[in-house]
C-alpha cells in the first residue's frame, strides 16, 4: 500500500481525534434523517451521549431516534447549534451555505461530514467494507447477519433498516465493522478497508461522475491503497471491474467462482450474487460452510429492498423496492416475475432525480419487460433544480414505445392507488423508487 505523507498525517489525526470524540458529550447532526448520518447519531445516543438534529421532515427513522432520546427540530436555522455542541456531523446532500453549518464554522466548532465521520471510527477497526452501484446495502446486511448468527459480534452499519433488528446500526463488542461504503463524490475514499467488497460498478452517479472511467478511477485509488494482508472481494472478470484490479498488492478473492448458489434459497439471480460476496468474506473471517449457508437461508432482507408490505382489501400483493436505477429495475422484476409467474404484475415508478432520469432515458425505455403494467408517478428531484427537459410523461412515452402492456403517468399517488383498487389475488404491485414513493404503500392497504 502506498502511503503518502498527507495519508500518514490524516491516519496520526484520526487516531488522536478519535481518542477526542470519546471524552465529547454534544453533537449536533445535520440531515440526521438521513440512513447513513441516522446510524452514527444512533451510535452516540447508546453511548450515552448527548444528540441534536435537523431535517426536513419526520420520518420512521427519525421517530426511532427520538424515542431513545434525540432532540430534532424540523426546521433547519442557524438558531439549532447551540453554543456548547462540542462537533457538528452532516450528509453530504447539504449545500454549504446551509445555516446550521455555517454557524457551526462561525462558533468554531468541528463540523465533518458522515463519510468523514466513518472514516475516523472505523480507522481502529478491522473494517469490512461493501461498494458497488447495486446490491451494497443487501450484501452488507447478509455478511451482518452470517457475522451475527456466527457469534463475531460486528458493529454495523447499513444504508437501510435491518429486518432483525429494525435498525441501521448495530453496536458490537469485536474488532470486526462492518459498513455500506458508498462511492457517490468519492465518499468511500474516507474509509480503508481491510477486506473491501465490489458487487459491481456501473454507470451511476453522472451528476457527480463524468464517465463510467471516471467511476472506475474512484475505485481504482480505494483499490491501491489496499496492502498485501488485505483482501478484495468482487468479480474481477466483469468487464467495468477489471480496470479497477490490474496488478493490486492485495489478495482478490472472485465471489463468481463461489458454487453454492442450489443450497442458498433466496430469489433472484441479482440475490444470489449478492448472497455469493457475502460467502466470500464470511469464508476469509473462517467461518464454516454450514453456518454461512444456514444463516443466508434464513435472511429475511431489509427495509425497502422488496419488502413484503401487506395485500390489498380485495388480495393483491404488495412489495416495496428501492429500485431507482434501470439495472436495478430489471432486476426487481426479474425476481418478481420468477417468484410468480402466473400473477399479473404492475410496477409503480418514481423516477428519481432529473440528471438520472435523462441519462438512462434509453434504458428505462426496455427496463420494464416483466411487468404486464406501469405505472409512473412524477421525477423525485431530491437535491436537484427542476428541469423542463425531462419528464415522467416522456419516460412513460419512451416505456410504451417497447411496451405491450398499459404504460400511464399520474400526477398523484392518490390517483394511483384509485387505479389499482379493482386489483386482487391474481394481481402483484412492486412499488419502486428511492424518493417519497413508498408512501403509497398507506393508500394501496
Amino acid at each position: 500500500m502506498r502511503v503518502n505523507l498527507k495519508n500518514k498525517l490524516w491516519i496520526l489525526f484520526t487516531l488522536a481525534f478519535t481518542s477526542i470524540i470519546g471524552f465529547m458529550k454534544r453533537f449536533h447532526f445535520i440531515g440526521i434523517g438521513g440512513i447513513g448520518v441516522s446510524a452514527i447519531a444512533r451510535m452516540f445516543l447508546l453511548e450515552g451521549k448527548i444528540v441534536t438534529g435537523s431535517d426536513l421532515s419526520k420520518s420512521i427513522i427519525t421517530s426511532e431516534l427520538e424515542k431513545l432520546g434525540a432532540k430534532i427540530l424540523y426546521t433547519p436555522q442557524a438558531s439549532n447549534i447551540s453554543q456548547d455542541t462540542e462537533l457538528v456531523i452532516y450528509t453530504p446532500a447539504i449545500s454549504e451555505n446551509n445555516p446550521e453549518l455555517m454557524r457551526a464554522k462561525e462558533l468554531g466548532i468541528p463540523a465533518y461530514s458522515y463519510p468523514e465521520m466513518l472514516g475516523i471510527i472505523t480507522k481502529e477497526k478491522y473494517t469490512i467494507a461493501v461498494s458497488g452501484t447495486h446490491g451494497k446495502t443487501t450484501t452488507t446486511a447478509m455478511i451482518a447477519k452470517i457475522l451475527i448468527d456466527a457469534e463475531l459480534d460486528p458493529t454495523v452499519i447499513v444504508g437501510s433498516l435491518l429486518s432483525d433488528e429494525k435498525s441501521n446500526f448495530i453496536a458490537g463488542k469485536s474488532k470486526y465493522f462492518v459498513v455500506e461504503a458508498c462511492e457517490y463524490k468519492r465518499a468511500f475514499l474516507n474509509i480503508k478497508p481491510n477486506i473491501w467488497v465490489i458487487t459491481n460498478i456501473d454507470a451511476d452517479h453522472l451528476d457527480y461522475y463524468k464517465d463510467i472511467t471516471d467511476i472506475q478511477s474512484a475505485f481504482r485509488e480505494l483499490a491501491e491503497r489496499l496492502g498485501t494482508e488485505d483482501h478484495l472481494v468482487c468479480a474481477p472478470n466483469d468487464k467495468n471491474i477489471a480496470p479497477v484490479v490490474e496488478n493490486l498488492s492485495c489478495k482478490i478473492h472472485d465471489y463468481s467462482l463461489i458454487k453454492k448458489g442450489g443450497e442458498i434459497n433466496l430469489a433472484g439471480e441479482h440475490n444470489k450474487k449478492n448472497a455469493r460476496a457475502a460467502f466470500t468474506v464470511a469464508s476469509i473471517l473462517g467461518v464454516s460452510e454450514e453456518k454461512i449457508i444456514n444463516s443466508l437461508n434464513t435472511f429475511k432482507g431489509t427495509w425497502r429492498r422488496f419488502e413484503f408490505k401487506g395485500k390489498t382489501a380485495r388480495g393483491a400483493m404488495v412489495y416495496n423496492d428501492y429500485a431507482h436505477h434501470p439495472t436495478e429495475v430489471i432486476a426487481t422484476l426479474a425476481m418478481t416475475r420468477e417468484m410468480f409467474p402466473q400473477k399479473k404484475i404492475t410496477a409503480i415508478f418514481q423516477p428519481h432525480l432529473y440528471s438520472r432520469t435523462k441519462d438512462h432515458l434509453e434504458h428505462f425505455a426496455e427496463a420494464f419487460k416483466d411487468a404486464d403494467n406501469v405505472f409512473l408517478a412524477p421525477i423525485y428531484a431530491a437535491r436537484e433544480p427542476f428541469d423542463a427537459s425531462i419528464s415522467s410523461e416522456i419516460v412513460a412515452e419512451k416505456v410504451l414505445s417497447s411496451h405491450k402492456g398499459n404504460v400511464i403517468f399520474y400526477e398523484k399517488f392518490e390517483d394511483i392507488a384509485k387505479a389499482l383498487a379493482i386489483a386482487g389475488e391474481n394481481d402483484v404491485i412492486v412499488i419502486m423508487g428511492a424518493g417519497d414513493i413508498g408512501s403509497i404503500v398507506d393508500l394501496l392497504l
